[in-house]
């Protein structure tokens, strides 16, 4: 992640053509080892097996260990960290090494920016890409500051990300001078 010190009344001028963030959460990497060890007792399975109950519960039992693994090796890969880039028209989340999901939101769509301190996954139902009706949008990789989006629909989207307090401050000197609501 790059650093942004900034006071809090500086002008847009100051700001860096595009600010990058990112959050990063390493305790996904012990889930994505516990999703490539169901993958390898599938394969083990598959190769060394001294199965004598038939093929057919041998062959759910690989299906389902490799099925098994490759879902909790993907999902927990993809929400290792996320990164946000903000330029002067949008800002972007990109999760993962894979870059998706991804989310593009022109600024023109953002009524306004607000710093969270303390966003956590257990408000938000765990790690992830997550929605809930009362909440909004968020994209949670760990807990701790992050970046809550007010778009001119109604809606929220919040990002976990480090330093959010200076994306928030880019993000407002870059509003003032969009027209809401036009296409960028």
């Amino acid at each position: 992640m790059q650093d942004h010190p900034h006071d809090e009344d500086t002008a847009d001028a100051s700001h860096p053509e595009v600010w990058t963030g990112r959050a990063t959460n390493r305790v996904q990497w012990l889930l994505a080892l516990v999703g490539a060890a169901c993958m390898a007792l599938g394969i083990e399975l598959a190769v060394d097996s001294a199965w004598t109950s038939g093929t057919a519960a041998l062959v759910m039992s690989v299906v389902g260990c490799i099925a098994a693994g490759l879902l909790v090796l993907f999902g927990t890969l993809a929400f290792v960290h996320v990164d946000l880039k903000l330029d002067q028209e949008s800002l972007e989340v990109r999760c993962g090494h894979i870059g998706l999901p991804r989310r593009r939101i022109p600024l023109s769509h953002v009524a306004g920016a607000e710093f969270a301190p303390h966003v956590t996954p257990r408000h938000w139902g765990g790690w992830g890409y997550r929605w809930r009706p009362e909440k909004g949008t968020a994209v949670v990789v760990r807990r701790g500051e992050g970046v809550v989006l007010r778009l001119w629909d109604g809606h929220t989207f919040t990002i976990t990300v480090d330093n959010a307090e200076s994306a928030v401050r880019v993000i407002k000197a870059r509003l003032r001078t969009i027209t809401p609501g036009t296409a960028h």
